[in-house]
Order: structure tokens, then C-alpha cells, then sequence
């Protein structure tokens, strides 16, 4: 589904270069559940960027399907982000004077899908994640991990072929983030590749496969079993 090879990002930063992402070559494939880990500074958030078509390597190549979108415009990766990626963010993102429905609704928006069939599409996705009977309900009137299932029912609303899931538990209570990690793995079972991003190794356990990740190279791609995984 996803192949990275030799990926580069580099940024200057006071007149200094910066390399983010070293050379990582990687390949993700449909129905996996995956979880990127490493420290504050590792280079995962700007590799979760470029998996998410939110920013574009400096050098390498990225086939997603099959096609190279390395060099795509951004209107295009725009598209590919609408059409084929749902994320799931820490803060949750949600708009604070929309309701959890209208909330959902967003990305049908963008697709320019009819009014009717985005509200019977939110609707779907509020109930599964068990709050249809919240979809009137505003943010502020929600708990953190209600917010957050809000926030993942507005990324599987598009139906999207993988879900960026960028340290999901973060902000929730042990049993919230629970929760939400039962969410994930049900989604996984149900085809969705899931992507996590993680610096918490028992956030990472729920995943079948994890990627670490240091000084913007791959350390280490193993199963939970603690046996070398096939990229």
C-alpha cells in the first residue's frame, strides 16, 4: 500500500541543516496495524507528516498504490488526503462551536458530498463509536475521551484506505485511552490500516508491528513478539 525509499526531510535552522529523516525506507501494507515509537526529537512526527501527505520529502521517493506522490503539488496531495487518509491528532481538533455531528460532517464538506447524505454518514460513524446520542453535544459538554472518539468517528467518516493515529491516548485517563485503543484494533480488524505514533511502548504493544525510530533513522522493525518484522 505505502513504500518509502530513502526518504530525506532536511530543514535549515540557524543557518545550520537539520536532517529530520535520514534515509528511511519503509513499506506499510493494507490491513496492517503499525506503531511508529521514539523520543521528542526522533524525526516520527515529520515522518507521520509525510506518511499524511502534510508535507513532501527533500529527497526520496514515497508510492502510495503504487503512484510516486513525492513530487505531487499540494492541491494534489490535498485530494489524496481527503480521499484515502483519515488522522486522528493528541488535541483532539475539534471545532468548539460545532456540534460532535457537525464536527464529523467536515471532511464531507470537503468532498463536497450532499447535505442529507453527510448528515446519515456522520451519523453511522457517531454510533460506531457509541456516541449517537451525543451528536448534538458540543465539545465543551463532552470528556476527553468522548472528544476523542468524536475525532476518530471524523476520520473513518471518508471511509479512508489508512488512519494516522498521532499519540491518540495522550491527553486521556488510562481508561479513556483504553478505550480508544480498543477502538483502533476494532477498526484494524475490520480492514483499516492503522498507523500509530507513540513514545509510550505500552501504547505500542497494541500494535502488530513497530517501527522505532532515532535521529531520523529506523533503529529497529519488530513484531510485538519481539521478532524482526517483514517490511
Amino acid at each position: 500500500m505505502i513504500e518509502l525509499k530513502d526518504i530525506r526531510k532536511t530543514y535549515a535552522l540557524g543557518g545550520e541543516l537539520v536532517h529530520a529523516l535520514d534515509g528511511v525506507s519503509l513499506s506499510i501494507g493494507e490491513g496492517e496495524f503499525m506503531a511508529i515509537v521514539g523520543p521528542s526529537g526522533s524525526g516520527k512526527s515529520t515522518l507521520m507528516n509525510i506518511l499524511g501527505c502534510l508535507d513532501v520529502p527533500t529527497s526520496g521517493s514515497y508510492l502510495f498504490e503504487g503512484k510516486d506522490i513525492s513530487s505531487y503539488r499540494s492541491g494534489h496531495l490535498a485530494d489524496i488526503r481527503n480521499r484515502k487518509i483519515g488522522f486522528i491528532f493528541q488535541g483532539f481538533n475539534l471545532l468548539p462551536k460545532l456540534s460532535a455531528l457537525e464536527n464529523v460532517e467536515l471532511p464531507l464538506i470537503y468532498k463536497g458530498m450532499f447535505p442529507a447524505r453527510r448528515v446519515q454518514a456522520a451519523n453511522e460513524a457517531l454510533e460506531a463509536v457509541g456516541l449517537k446520542d451525543r451528536a448534538r453535544h458540543k465539545p465543551s459538554q463532552l470528556s476527553g475521551g468522548q472528544q476523542q472518539r468524536v475525532a476518530i468517528a471524523r476520520a473513518l467518516v471518508t471511509r479512508p484506505k489508512i488512519i494516522l493515529a498521532d499519540e491518540p491516548t495522550g491527553n486521556l485517563d488510562s481508561k479513556s485511552g483504553a478505550e480508544v485503543m480498543e477502538l483502533l484494533k476494532q477498526l484494524n480488524s475490520e480492514g483499516t490500516t492503522v498507523v500509530l505514533i507513540t513514545h509510550d511502548n505500552e501504547v505500542a504493544r497494541s500494535a502488530h508491528r513497530i517501527i522505532r525510530i532515532f535521529d531520523g533513522k529506523i533503529v529497529e522493525d519488530t513484531g510485538v513478539d519481539g521478532k524482526e518484522a517483514d517490511a
